[in-house]
């Protein structure tokens, strides 16, 4: 079975949707998302998830597939999206993966395992009880006694690498750092042409971030976090911790205002959009694409599929 895969990537508000789209059109390809949020039901406005009308112009996989209540991770992404690209391959389709979540892209792509998914619920929340009584140094002594390079790269308050790596080793008998150097002679899983979008000026990209909040607003973000509320959904859960749905949670206490909310997701979301930039910056092999002010998208497509002929993918 062919494994190529096509990656539409950027930091958020940088058009990725839409290119994704454009170029599932030219491919006959279909969308697999990548935003660890987009997961989620009922988080549509917050997320910049794909509308109705958007998702009808190209089959879309990975939206909406967990409630709000459950704790995904990025094992159960790396599986479940991994079995939705072999099933568009197993039709002679072209999945393309389109999101911003950097980590899911390339555990993905990868193949990452991830201590062949083993965890252990009891024994993971006992060594977090334990980190709580000994403190984070203990932790990280009793960690460097078996695993000394991976205890150096992390700090006595990391508590939940600390317990990771403390887990991995009495699961399988392996280190983290035994089995993140075997990860990495494995071969990738797929074989991608990663596209990557951004804007020339930093200025440019925080200003349509600041005007796509203020657009989520007038969308219902707020009327969207209230029925979540009203649902159940505990506003301590993982999903309510991403930017837009903690800020208004606050202002739907009343311990801040909406518009200081909206300032606060504004400034989020570009402190977020940076390390966007960082993680897909280090990726040497991609096709970056650089909007002048407004972006391009007829251009966009024509660098794209140039690219990707040049990399053997043709419509």
């Amino acid at each position: 079975m062919n494994h190529r895969i096509i990656v539409v990537a950027g930091p958020t508000a940088s058009g990725k949707t839409r290119l994704g789209i454009e170029l599932a059109k030219v491919y006959g390809g279909e969308i697999v998302s990548a935003d660890s949020m987009q997961l989620y039901r009922g988080m549509d406005i917050g997320t910049a998830k794909a509308t109705a009308e958007e998702q009808a112009q190209a089959k879309h996989h990975m939206l909406d597939v967990a409630e709000p209540s459950e704790a995904w991770s990025v094992a159960r992404y790396v599986e479940q999206a991994g079995q939705v690209c072999d099933e568009i391959l197993s039709r002679g389709k072209l999945p393309i993966l389109v999101g911003g979540t950097g980590l899911y892209i390339d555990s993905l792509i990868a193949g990452r395992d991830f201590a062949d998914n083993q965890e252990d619920r009891a024994l993971r929340t006992a060594l977090e009880a334990e980190y709580d009584r000994v403190g984070g140094e203990s932790m990280l002594e009793a960690l460097a006694a078996f695993d000394p390079e991976r205890a150096a790269k992390l700090g006595a308050g990391d508590k939940r690498r600390i317990v990771r790596a403390i887990e991995i080793y009495r699961l399988t008998g392996k280190t983290a750092t035994e089995h993140d150097e075997q990860t990495r002679r494995r071969p990738p899983r797929y074989e991608a042409a990663r596209i990557v979008l951004n804007y020339k000026n930093r200025a440019d990209l925080y200003d349509r971030i600041d005007r796509r909040v203020m657009q989520m607003v007038e969308e219902g973000l707020f009327d969207e976090v209230q029925r979540l509320l009203d649902s159940g959904l505990s506003p301590a859960c993982t999903a309510m911790q991403a930017i837009g749905y903690k800020e208004a949670v606050l202002a739907l206490r009343g311990e801040i205002t909406r518009d200081e909310a909206a300032a606060l997701i504004q400034q989020g979301s570009r402190r977020y959009a940076k390390r966007q930039i960082t993680w897909f910056g280090r990726w040497q092999d991609a096709c970056r694409i650089l909007w002048d002010g407004v972006p391009d998208f007829a251009e966009a497509l024509r660098s794209s599929t140039a690219f990707l002929r040049s990399r053997g993918y043709h419509e």
